[in-house]
């Protein structure tokens, strides 16, 4: 199994989530893609297969243990681990539409990452 954890750019607090991303349903051309606000090229960044953005590298989320989500919820702190955010822009039944943070698919054996945990690493 390939150790998405170690991969070039995941800082730690951070995983490799995945490099693929549902787009919704009955999303149509043009495409306008951002990671983080920052708007992203197909044919550079990511190419559309089967009704799915293919990233050409791995979207980065943060490793949420219980601690550090108990004290984000209270305001106690906040966080500034790398956690990337995908949003969409697209045409649907001649809107134009945008959705925000939209779901990675996970790596194999991965699907626990970004849960919370009994204790922070």
């Amino acid at each position: 199994m390939t150790d998405h954890m170690n991969k070039p750019g995941v800082p730690k607090g951070s995983y490799a989530a995945g490099e693929r991303v549902k787009m919704p349903a009955g999303a149509e051309r043009p495409y306008t893609v951002f990671i983080n606000g920052v708007e992203q090229t197909e044919g550079v960044d990511f190419n559309v297969e089967d009704h799915e953005l293919v990233f050409t590298r791995a979207i980065v989320k943060e490793e949420m243990g219980t601690s550090r989500w108990l004290a984000m919820y209270l305001g106690l702190w906040g966080t500034y681990r790398k956690d990337e955010k995908v949003d969409l822009q697209f045409r649907r039944e001649g809107k134009t539409e945008l959705v925000a943070d939209l779901p990675v698919t996970p790596y194999p054996g991965t699907e626990h990452k970004g849960k919370k945990k009994g204790k922070d690493e």
